[in-house]
């Protein structure tokens, strides 16, 4: 089963794009990030027309996470525990082929030092809340989306230039660092421990055309779910379509 991630950035302003990459049986599971839109406005429809089941937890304008499947897409968590006053649709999980998945988009964070950095390290530590509940479990976990980390600095064309960054910064990093020590692996480092492999790269000063790109988003799995690892790597093809998003996918194959 392949399971891909994708920050589209914009479901309405991406369909398109999206819808293709669903037709050309890309993946069995496609998570996305940053659907800009409500449930009630989503384009369900042009998805079902095609033969795939959709699960979201949209907002208006910002945010939003959704799972799309060519299986049923059973919910097992909508949002992150924590704080009750949080209204920010960022975490959606579900249950599909015997594998617990989460599409994820954690927060940015910039500017640091403010309280959007803030928010961004207490919604990390709710995330490791969740990330330990399911390891404990001992089922086959794929925690992917968005992280807004970059985890090392291979994983960023100019690690000087990021270093205050809250995508950088140590704080972090650590937090992110925490999640794995659980027992979650990278899947992308599992199947190439080296190398520069980038999802993100910013629509100013040329970074497409330069390849000044930054790795911020991930897949991580559970050990139950790393044992089934075949393959893992970045699709750079969507970033390259005209009206493209700034990310672009990020795929794993597990065995079922």
């Amino acid at each position: 089963m392949r399971i891909a991630s994708w920050n589209v950035n914009s479901i309405k302003a991406r369909l398109e794009h999206v819808i293709a990459y669903c037709k050309a049986d890309k993946a069995d599971v496609l998570l996305l990030q940053e659907l800009k839109t409500t449930d009630d406005n989503f384009p369900r429809q042009s998805f079902e027309d095609i033969g795939w089941q959709v699960a979201t937890h949209g907002q208006k304008t910002y945010n939003g996470v959704a799972i799309l499947a060519k299986h049923s897409i059973p919910l097992t968590q909508v949002g992150l525990a924590g704080d009750d006053s949080d209204e920010q649709a960022r975490y959606i999980e579900a249950e599909i082929e015997g594998i617990r998945i989460a599409s994820i988009y954690l927060p940015n964070g910039n500017p640091y030092p403010g309280p959007k950095y803030d928010y961004k390290l207490a919604w990390m530590d709710r995330l490791f809340s969740r990330a330990k509940y399911l390891f404990n479990q001992e089922i086959p976990v794929v925690l992917a989306g968005d992280f807004n980390v970059i985890p090392h600095p291979i994983d960023c064309y100019d690690p000087p230039s990021w270093q205050e960054d809250a995508l950088f910064r140590e704080e972090t990093r650590l937090k992110f660092y925490a999640i794995c020590n659980i027992g979650y692996l990278d899947a992308l480092r599992q199947i190439h421990p080296k190398g520069a492999y980038y999802t993100f790269w910013d629509y100013q000063r040329g970074a497409w055309q330069k390849d000044n790109g930054i790795r911020i988003d991930h897949l991580l799995l559970s050990p139950e779910a790393s044992c089934r690892l075949v393959d893992c790597n970045v699709d750079r093809n969507p970033r390259g379509l005209e009206k493209a998003s700034d990310h672009t996918p990020i795929w794993c194959d597990l065995t079922i």
